[in-house]
């Protein structure tokens, strides 16, 4: 066998061993491992092994990660979104679908504090869906809406994801933080609009909501309001005046999450230990899978498949609109089946020669990226934050009701797809602002 086939071997028992959920990171050394020593040898493979996981992932870069997500985690033990959420519920209740819009927003807010999909999903669907359906919501309209604006933390700044795409593929994480704000809320306001409409045209599906509060209790809501926004101020503001670099912020984020918390007197020592656990866990899931993506660029360098995926691709036509269309099908096939980090992390060594060989704008490339993992997020039959949700629930709400209330934000999803292809100057603006 030629290297060439030996590296398209490698890439189908990469997708096997996934499709049969043996875990992405172990799936993607293996096949590496193993390609490595039939092309070359078993020591030129170990020597790969002994070397490559502390030169990667030992950059400054990535310490940005674990410090978002112990923020978001933080946030979520200690009940940070509550008030914001009531204060929303209070404003916005009288609209059509008023607590569904109230979610959103509430959504897009703690996506912008943690930095995590999984983080917010978590968090809201305990507080909101109960809210919605105690309220008379349509099952799947109440966690189809949680669902769906979870996935606002993947586009949202600060983004793991958005962490990891610049990291990869060599792009300033400040510019993608800056490219991903505008989508993000984008996202949200087309979410809301949908929402509105919906309820316009069939009132039951948001039950009968009476709230009338009083002067007194509007001002009583706003008491609380203040974490989640002063928190946002501080992460994004530093990093979009220039004041410190992501990284800086991720852990000044943590640190001011910390500060808030005490000031409510929120932070208990079991709020901090289960803070602290589940950003353990994420982040040494996102290396472990980070890891197995570094074994698997080198074996598809050496084999020489990235610059055989490019020529086949741009053998058809060198156009963008070409590239992006090839890309948006691979992501929506491969994302029905493989989580947004590892799918993300699986790509990359593909997909950064093929951008750079049609001279793509990365910062562009890399929010529409997002953007196909945030329509991975609740895509049948993974869908990473439905089944959150429905374990969240304990099961309250079926998963086949919960798939059926996204498919109206899977439209929207691809309406926003759409819009940040036709109009790059959505990704590109704010950074040229600074950059």
């Amino acid at each position: 066998m030629s290297n060439l086939e030996i590296g398209i071997a490698g890439v189908v028992a990469a997708l096997a061993l996934i499709a049969i959920r043996v875990p992405i990171g172990l799936a993607l050394g293996l096949v590496s491992i193993v390609g490595i020593g039939v092309m070359f040898n078993m020591n030129v493979a170990w020597g790969m092994i002994s070397a490559t996981p502390f030169d990667y992932v030992g950059q400054w870069e990535l310490s940005a990660a674990p410090m978002f997500l112990l923020m978001g985690f933080i946030c979520s033990s200690t009940d940070m979104t509550r008030g914001l959420f009531l204060a929303l519920r209070l404003y916005l209740a009288r609209l059509p679908g008023g607590l569904a819009i109230t979610s959103v927003g509430a959504c897009a807010f703690f996506a912008a504090a943690s930095g995590s999909s999984v983080a917010t999903a978590s968090a809201m669907s305990r507080m909101a869906v109960p809210e919605m359906l105690n309220n008379g919501y349509d099952r799947g309209l109440a966690t189809g809406t949680i669902a769906a604006s979870g996935t606002l933390g993947s586009l949202i700044p600060p983004s793991v994801l958005l962490i990891l795409y610049g990291v990869y593929a060599q792009v300033s994480v400040g510019q993608l933080f800056m490219a991903g704000f505008i989508p993000g809320l984008l996202s949200a306001l087309i979410y809301m609009a949908m929402i509105v409409i919906r309820v316009k045209l069939n009132p039951s599906l948001a039950g009968n909501v009476e709230i009338n509060p009083t002067p007194e209790e509007r001002r009583e809501a706003f008491r609380d309001v203040w974490p989640l926004p002063t928190l946002i101020l501080v992460v994004l503001g530093g990093i979009f005046t220039g004041v410190f670099s992501p990284t800086e912020a991720g852990a000044l984020g943590a640190f001011a999450a910390m500060v808030i918390a005490i000031l409510r007197r929120k932070l208990t020592r079991a709020a901090m230990i289960e803070a602290v656990s589940q950003a353990v866990v994420s982040t040494a899931s996102i290396f472990i899978i980070l890891i197995g993506s570094l074994f698997f660029t080198r074996f598809l360098a050496l084999s020489g498949f990235p610059r055989a995926f490019s020529d086949a691709i741009l053998s058809v036509s060198t156009e963008t609109w070409w590239i992006l269309f090839a890309v948006t099908v691979i992501f929506l096939v491969l994302g029905m089946l493989i989580d947004s980090i590892g799918l993300l992390l699986l790509t990359l060594p593909i997909l950064v020669p093929l951008v750079a060989e049609a001279d793509i704008n990365p910062v562009w490339f890399g929010i529409i990226v997002i953007k196909l993992l945030e329509i991975g997020l609740i895509t049948p039959p993974i869908g990473l934050n439905v089944y959150m949700i429905n374990g969240a629930l304990n099961n309250r709400v079926t998963l086949p009701e919960i798939f059926r209330g996204i498919t109206w934000f899977l439209a929207m999803d691809m309406l926003t797809l759409l819009i940040l292809i036709a109009f790059p100057i959505l990704t590109l603006w704010l950074p040229s602002l600074a950059y």
